[in-house]
């Protein structure tokens, strides 16, 4: 398979996300350039670590670079004040340098973390992503937003700190399971929906297809999620305006994921993708769409046999009034007001906080019935 390159123009920051096949046997070759020395830093999870990190040991041998190797417990759990200490402590006690290369191997959860630990060390390292799941080749690999989750809410400390290259291997997703494969395809959706509703209508004919191994689509799908969040974070790097339109369906989607402890009772994926679903029946209430536009919805998503409604996701959770609290932590809300992505269609989101709170909590509250 050609390898395809997603260009990142951000200037002196500006950098290539490498899309294709066998990319874990071409590290060393395409990371050697960034190097000034022949020895990196790598940071995992020990479910990754056991998959791939002999593949990257190889592919770096292969152009006589070594590595050091940090590996850290699995899950949203690391992402949090201890993981980033434990992160940094290791970069310094290894004595890596501001002229040396870290590299993230590993989901969201990784990348996040090594990213932030990555711009806070000596002040700033370069770092490499290596995304080992669909979720993070499309969406959190790519742009730059690094960060740990806090008991206040997600993402809610950290930095902007772009990487210097980033490597989506599509070949590594085949060892993710039907689960996580789904839940990072619920931020390939939603590239869809909130502003390519071509893409969305090449979704509903080729995602099955996709799930189901077809190397040369999931390609095709991580270059198209890329070179949109490209064009977005081009525009708008630090989330002043457009960027703001890449949280289709996250404020539903953080809320939910601090209702259920940052657990495995809801893969973030899995949040945005129900995220979405109330994103487009709130815009429904509101006026601003079709009704049709939130069944098209949930019928692909049901379609791919993914969670579509909050009654789908196990266990207690907070009452309409408790998830709206949750919701005022978002890092979207500007002099006490929450913006919103609501949307005029597929294809059309918007930012706007002009939402009652009556139509939001009225379409939580139903969501919950059933329970």
């Amino acid at each position: 398979m050609t390898i395809q390159t997603v260009h990142v123009p951000l200037g002196d920051r500006s950098y290539d996300v490498r899309i294709g096949t066998d990319l874990l046997c071409r590290a060393g070759a395409e990371i050697a350039p960034l190097l000034q020395r022949k020895h990196v830093a790598v940071i995992t999870e020990d479910r990754v670590a056991g998959l791939h990190l002999a593949g990257l040991h190889a592919g770096l041998a292969a152009e006589g670079i070594t590595m050091s190797s940090l590996s850290l417990p699995p899950g949203e759990g690391t992402k949090n004040w201890d993981g980033l200490t434990c992160a940094v402590e290791w970069l310094l006690s290894e004595r890596f340098e501001r002229r040396d290369v870290v590299i993230a191997l590993g989901g969201g959860v990784i990348g996040d973390l090594v990213g932030f630990a990555s711009a806070v060390t000596r002040r700033g390292l370069r770092f490499v992503q290596v995304p080992t799941s669909l979720l993070a080749q499309v969406d959190s690999s790519v742009g730059g937003k690094t960060g740990i989750n806090t008991s206040h809410g997600k993402n809610l400390v950290g930095a902007f700190h772009q990487p210097s290259l980033v490597l989506a291997d599509v070949d590594l997703l085949d060892s993710l399971s039907t689960r996580d494969f789904l839940a990072g395809y619920g931020e390939v959706v939603k590239y869809g929906l909130l502003g390519n509703a071509n893409f969305f209508e090449w979704l509903e004919k080729n995602a099955l297809s996709m799930a189901m191994g077809d190397a040369g689509l999931r390609a095709e799908a991580v270059r198209v999620s890329v070179q949109m969040k490209a064009d977005i974070v081009e525009r708008d790097e630090t989330e002043q305006g457009d960027r703001a339109l890449l949280n289709l369906g996250h404020t539903f989607c953080h809320a939910l994921e601090a209702a259920t402890g940052y657990s495995d009772r809801l893969l973030h994926g899995e949040g945005v993708a129900i995220g979405c679903a109330l994103a487009f029946e709130v815009s429904a209430q509101a006026g601003l769409c079709s009704q049709e536009d939130p069944s098209r919805v949930r019928d692909h998503l049901k379609k791919m046999g993914m969670k579509t409604d909050i009654r789908d996701i196990q266990g207690d959770l907070p009452d309409a009034d408790g998830l709206l609290d949750l919701m005022g932590q978002d890092k979207k809300v500007i002099d006490g007001a929450l913006r919103y992505i609501m949307v005029r269609g597929i294809g059309q989101a918007f930012v706007t906080s002009d939402i009652p709170r009556g139509v939001v909590h009225s379409v939580l509250q139903d969501a919950l019935k059933g329970r």
